[in-house]
């Protein structure tokens, strides 16, 4: 049977390569070697974060409107047949029909394929999360802002687009909650957890609100807020993690701070978010002042700190509504260097003025960008900014990483920050590490090759059942009978 030879040769040709693709795609970062770094001594580092930037979840803004006709031109065209002149009625016929063959049927494909589009896009982001989070084992995970895809939707909108995120992206996690009981925190402000790194629970997101998620500082306001913390947690929060070491007598504390970054700046709309804002990094920065100074700072924000342009691709950018709208901040690459300032020397500056040990992780700059920050004493005691380069670190310096995005159009990177103490010298140690999957063609393109595969070998296990269902024919009456002689 000729057809299922071509079949089955197809199958045979693609199903040594559908399975070894497939096998890289759900294996990718072992096959990678992505991992945490971590001390010599040790194979895994107390403390490893799976960093997550703007995924940005897409939906009905990007689509027709729903409740369009899918043939606007089939409305009323009865009535316009049987009253109009034959002639009109032939012209109005041709016309309508024209409309639908050349718009109204390539825009409802557009529409169908947008809608596998975004499908796909979750799960390739849900791939990513899940592949990195089995093969890495982090001890927090952390989404560093952009969340959703625009903070101008309505609340159904904005719902179903948080369902998709914990229930298709992120399925089976959930956000970071208080679990000690409110009668043993009550000297506790809101803002403040503690973390006793339980490795039996599967880890929390730590959710940073973006600018896609609740606005810039011009458009914040207290409903999107409030709707954001209700889906996805605090936008302003602390955790602290302790460590201690018996042999060397030595205790100290990681503190992990939640900072939301999109209306430090002004002009703001709502000044009472603003001055909340900087109420609740002050109260940070005055008790960080009183801890250990061992104690070291992992500073989680969306918007990039201040940095001169050509060291990042977003070069510092702000924008502003007009006069009539509130004049506040639109849009910003990064933060102004007054915040900025404020940030490092607040956090990353103990009381006797040393450097305390600690990095900043951030998103927004969808391409990524790791750099230095450094503090130089000319008279002015400024911070200086240069791209981050391991054998040229100074002392006194913090190290910054914005997170390039883990949307397809920028290879599905996650970041992978460790860290640990150098017992011996007392020290707080940050390494930061990248995993890729790669664009998001290449999981589409394994997949599409899967279910060819699985179509043809369907197709010939069916064309195989049926030649030999076959009758077959004697081969006595295939011959030509012999003449008598």
């Amino acid at each position: 049977m000729r057809l299922l030879g071509v079949v089955r040769c197809a199958f045979l040709a693609l199903i040594v390569p559908a399975v070894l693709s497939t096998l890289w795609l759900y294996l990718y970062p072992a096959i990678q070697n992505c991992h945490f770094p971590a001390p010599q001594q040790h194979d895994l580092a107390p403390f490893r974060l799976l960093a997550l930037g703007d995924p940005q979840l897409e939906g009905d803004t990007s689509l027709p409107d729903p409740n369009a006709p899918l043939f606007p031109g089939l409305i009323g065209l009865r009535n316009r047949l049987w009253t109009e002149p034959l002639d009109i009625a032939a012209l109005t016929l041709q016309r309508t029909v024209k409309d639908i063959v050349t718009r109204d049927i390539p825009r409802l494909l557009q529409t169908q394929r947008k809608r596998l589009d975004l499908l796909g896009n979750d799960y390739y982001l849900a791939h990513i999360y899940r592949s990195t989070r089995w093969w890495t084992q982090p001890t927090h995970v952390s989404v560093l802002g952009d969340l959703l895809g625009s903070q101008w939707i309505s609340n159904d909108e904005f719902d179903r687009r948080a369902d998709r995120f914990w229930h298709r992206v992120f399925a089976g996690a959930h956000f970071w909650r208080h679990d000690t009981p409110e009668e043993e925190r009550r000297d506790t402000p809101a803002w403040d957890f503690v973390d006793n790194l339980n490795a039996s629970q599967t880890p929390a997101l730590l959710n940073v609100a973006g600018n896609h998620d609740i606005g810039y500082a011009g458009d914040i306001d207290h409903h999107r807020i409030h709707r954001f913390e209700r889906a996805f947690g605090q936008v302003n929060w602390r955790i602290r993690i302790p460590f201690s070491n018996l042999s060397s007598n030595l205790t100290t504390q990681l503190h992990l701070v939640n900072l939301n970054s999109m209306n430090l700046d002004n002009p703001a709309w709502n000044q009472d978010l603003h001055r909340a804002t900087h109420d609740y990094l002050d109260s940070v920065i005055d008790d960080t002042k009183t801890r250990d100074p061992q104690d070291a700072v992992i500073l989680l924000t969306h918007v990039p700190l201040y940095k001169p342009a050509g060291i990042c691709v977003d070069p510092p950018f702000f924008s502003y509504f007009e006069p009539h709208h509130g004049g506040g901040i639109r849009e910003q690459n990064h933060l102004s260097r007054e915040s900025s300032d404020k940030i490092l020397d607040g956090l990353f500056r103990r009381p006797d003025g040393n450097k305390r040990a600690g990095i900043v992780l951030n998103g927004h700059d969808h391409e990524g960008c790791d750099t230095w920050h450094d503090r130089v004493d000319d008279g002015q005691e400024k911070w200086n900014t240069t791209r981050f380069s391991a054998p040229n670190i100074i002392a006194n310096g913090i190290r910054e990483v914005t997170v390039r995005s883990m949307m397809g159009d920028y290879g599905g990177n996650a970041g992978l920050l460790s860290a640990w103490i150098d017992f011996e010298s007392g020290n707080w140690k940050f390494e930061y590490a990248t995993c890729a999957l790669g664009r998001q063609h290449i999981w589409w393109a394994i997949h599409i090759v899967d279910l060819v595969v699985v179509i043809l070998g369907l197709a010939s296990g069916i064309l195989q059942l049926f030649d030999l269902a076959k009758p077959q024919i004697p081969a006595s009456n295939t011959g030509i009978k012999n003449k008598r002689t």
